[in-house]
């Protein structure tokens, strides 16, 4: 079963209050979004299954433990970008892939305009990464797509959840465990996350 994990190390408290403040600049924003998400990862990837190995050390051999199986980083479009070097910093070697999706106006569902995954990423363990967990609907659209693209390791990081968005996700995919450095209080009438940080893509990208 999934479940909500929030991260309340005084390092990602802090951070995540630097980037809630409207005079943070996008030079700044940045910074702290790849800086959180690479604590984020840290926690996520906390109980990845290991196996044993023999290296030889300058002073003898010695059995010590790696990581199983491979990894990718799915970040969700466009948000999502500035959170996947953070993660790279720590998984060096996973392979990226991108989800694009948006919200039909007439059917308000999402709908996914570009997918770009590994080859075998069926076969990896999957870290789906978007900044805002606000109503959940393109978070679950996403893992869905994975899903049906034969993907069962599944991992949801963001920096801020809403209650709204961690329900959808726990109802429509209650094996998936979200991390977040934050659960807010709830949306606004626009759907924006209070008391949250803003649009994340516009701050990250300065288009507003």
């Amino acid at each position: 079963m999934g479940e909500l994990i929030i991260i309340d190390h005084p390092l990602v408290q802090h951070k995540l209050t630097m980037l809630r403040s409207i005079g943070t600049c996008n030079k700044e924003f940045r910074e702290l979004v790849e800086e959180l998400a690479t604590l984020i990862c840290f926690e996520a990837t906390r109980d990845l299954p290991t196996v044993e190995t023999t290296v030889e050390t300058p002073i003898c051999q010695t059995t010590g433990k790696m990581i199983e199986k491979e990894l990718a980083i799915v970040p969700i479009l466009r948000a999502g970008i500035g959170m996947a070097n953070g993660m790279l910093n720590l998984l060096p070697t996973a392979k990226v892939g991108h989800l694009g999706m948006y919200r039909d106006p007439d059917t308000l569902e999402p709908v996914t305009y570009y997918s770009k995954l590994p080859k075998d990423a069926k076969d990896r363990e999957i870290f789906v990464v978007d900044p805002m967990l606000a109503t959940g609907g393109t978070a679950s659209a996403a893992i869905s797509y994975l899903k049906s693209q034969g993907v069962t390791n599944i991992r949801l990081l963001c920096l801020i959840a809403a209650p709204e968005g961690v329900t959808k996700i726990q109802n429509e995919h209650p094996d998936i465990s979200i991390y977040a450095a934050s659960c807010d209080s709830h949306l606004n009438s626009h759907g924006y996350i209070v008391p949250g940080l803003g649009d994340a893509g516009d701050r990250l990208f300065g288009t507003k």
